[in-house]
């Protein structure tokens, strides 16, 4: 498989910060950089490093409101979901979050430019953004300012895949009507995880139906039972859609050791899941894939190893997750954030894949809930949805 990466980086991105004791702490992202750069990654032939782009006049405003881009810019405090505990005002909050979307717009660009096969940016995946509102830590959508950018250059079909443990709300709001972009997002189930919502049912809006998908998973999912919802719902749907780009949203707070949520991934399935999208990329999309960071709130132990392993992944150089951790960053963990490191790229454990087509349980809640969202979704993408149960 071609791997040509763009990988955005700017010093300046740690700025996107809320402040002290908030879990979206900049230094996740810092951590994942020094380690892909630490295991030799930023030094590899086919990585070119870019920085954030000149954002496109009009573009922001297309996708976020006037009136929500002005409050951001007077940090406004108490009106467009700004100054509540999850998106506190910082200084020169819309220079910083402009950033964030430049970041995730250079190396989308790269992709289309075909100067690149794949794009990554660690810090990108503001998911929960709506059209007026921040929201879920998330100030402006650099995810739906990239796939805007994209359908204005005349890309036909544009899919989305939100591994995140929350629901990608905010891109699926803000194409819910728009039959060029699918969104998948697979998370933790709305009944018992912000943002509340993600339900099979919401399937697209009028003239879209069935572009939007959510698979809504039970608390306590693992890893074999979350690659099997997977694998039941994106390679189909992918290849009824046949998308131009893939635009992927990385969260790794489905991790077990996340303190936000309730689901129960290793970092060996994880990077199971960036080795399917890589391949899906390749398969439906021209190898076309702009994959992004997003939540994550173990910062030593979970983020930098997931994404590392994410960018190792787009390089098509692999790491074994019984690796050793580089002693660089060891040194860097015991030293400064005074703390244990991690000692090894994985959990130690050893997923696999039962696919859908041999049978489902009807019993089994996951079962369960792929099978909903099939039925939602899967008759308007012309799929059908009932494979023989066999259990």
């Amino acid at each position: 498989m071609s791997h040509r990466v763009a990988f955005v980086w700017d010093d300046a991105l740690r700025h996107y910060d809320f402040g002290p004791g908030h879990p979206l702490a900049p230094v996740r992202v810092q951590l994942a950089y020094r380690l892909s750069r630490d295991f030799g990654l930023l030094d590899d032939p086919n990585l070119t490093m870019v920085t954030p782009a000149d954002m496109p006049d009009g573009l922001l405003s297309s996708v976020h409101t006037a009136d929500f881009v002005s409050a951001v810019q007077r940090e406004a405090g108490g009106s467009h979901g700004l100054g509540t505990d999850d998106v506190p005002t910082f200084a020169d909050m819309h220079e910083h979050s402009e950033r964030v979307c430049a970041a995730s717009l250079a190396v989308t660009q790269a992709v289309y430019r075909e100067e690149a096969d794949h794009g990554v940016n660690f810090a990108g995946g503001l998911h929960h953004s709506m059209p007026d509102r921040a929201s879920g830590f998330c100030v402006y959508n650099d995810l739906a300012v990239s796939i805007k950018w994209l359908l204005d250059q005349g890309v036909e079909r544009v899919a989305y895949v939100d591994v995140d443990v929350h629901h990608g709300d905010g891109v699926q709001q803000h194409f819910w009507d728009d039959p060029r972009v699918l969104t998948i997002s697979i998370h933790e189930s709305p009944r018992t995880l912000f943002p509340g919502t993600g339900w099979p049912t919401e399937i697209g809006g009028e003239g879209a139906e069935g572009t939007a998908i959510n698979v809504a998973l039970p608390p306590g999912t693992a890893d074999n039972h979350w690659l099997r919802a997977f694998d039941a719902i994106v390679p189909p749907a992918l290849h009824a859609f046949r998308p131009q780009f893939l635009v992927s949203q990385q969260g790794c707070d489905s991790h077990y050791a996340d303190p936000l949520a309730h689901l129960s991934l290793s970092l060996e399935g994880q990077r199971m899941s960036y080795s399917a999208l890589h391949r899906l990329a390749h398969t439906y999309a021209g190898g076309r894939w702009i994959a992004t960071g997003g939540g994550g709130y173990e910062w030593v132990d979970v983020v930098p190893l997931a994404w590392t392993h994410l960018l190792a992944e787009a390089l098509d150089r692999p790491i074994d997750p019984a690796e050793a951790t580089p002693e660089a960053f060891q040194g860097l963990v015991r030293n400064v954030l005074q703390r244990d490191p991690p000692l090894t790229m994985g959990n130690g454990r050893d997923p696999w894949l039962r696919n859908w087509e041999t049978g489902y349980n009807p019993d089994d809640p996951v079962d369960s809930a792929v099978l909903a969202t099939r039925r939602a979704a899967f008759p308007h993408l012309g799929i059908d949805p009932d494979p023989d149960p066999m259990f």
